[in-house]
């Protein structure tokens, strides 16, 4: 089995199996067991889904992170909302990377999922024309890197 160890910062927020942490000074964790787990900029807080692709991120973030009852409904949700992108869309590669979004979805691989639907918001926000600013990152750099270490097995 390996572990995963995270550096996280004072202020810095990460939820794990649905439960908030907000971190108040320097720390290192180490994850060693499985679990369901965002932080830093992967997390997007509701108010933030403002466009197709950033509410697919959020459905798919509910249906990882959520509560056991939360994340059935992330999943419904994200299969709708994706469901009208598709239809929507002319791009053939946002199709192609939300249906396999919602593959790794459906076999509980939401993780994957939401790398997917980040690169979903980002080709959005160049169609859109949103400045960087406004544009969430594809991946988390720097701190919010996690590291894989070797376990024990």
């Amino acid at each position: 089995m390996s572990t995963l160890v995270l550096e996280m910062r004072p202020g810095d927020m990460m939820v794990v199996n649905g439960a908030p942490i907000r971190f108040r000074n320097r720390v290192r964790i180490e994850l060693a067991a499985k679990a369901r787990f965002l932080f830093g900029k992967q997390l997007m807080a509701p108010e933030a889904a403002t466009t197709p692709a950033r509410r697919i991120y959020f459905a798919l973030q509910t249906a990882y992170i959520g509560t056991e009852e939360e994340r059935a409904c992330g999943l419904t949700a994200a299969r709708g909302l994706i469901d009208e992108f598709q239809q929507a869309t002319t791009s053939p590669q946002a199709r192609a990377l939300l249906a396999e979004a919602l593959g790794l979805a459906e076999a509980d691989d939401c993780y994957r999922a939401l790398r997917l639907a980040r690169r979903v918001m980002q080709h959005e926000a160049e169609v859109l024309g949103l400045t960087p600013a406004e544009a969430p990152r594809a991946e988390p750099r720097g701190r919010e890197a996690a590291l894989p270490v070797a376990g024990d097995g």
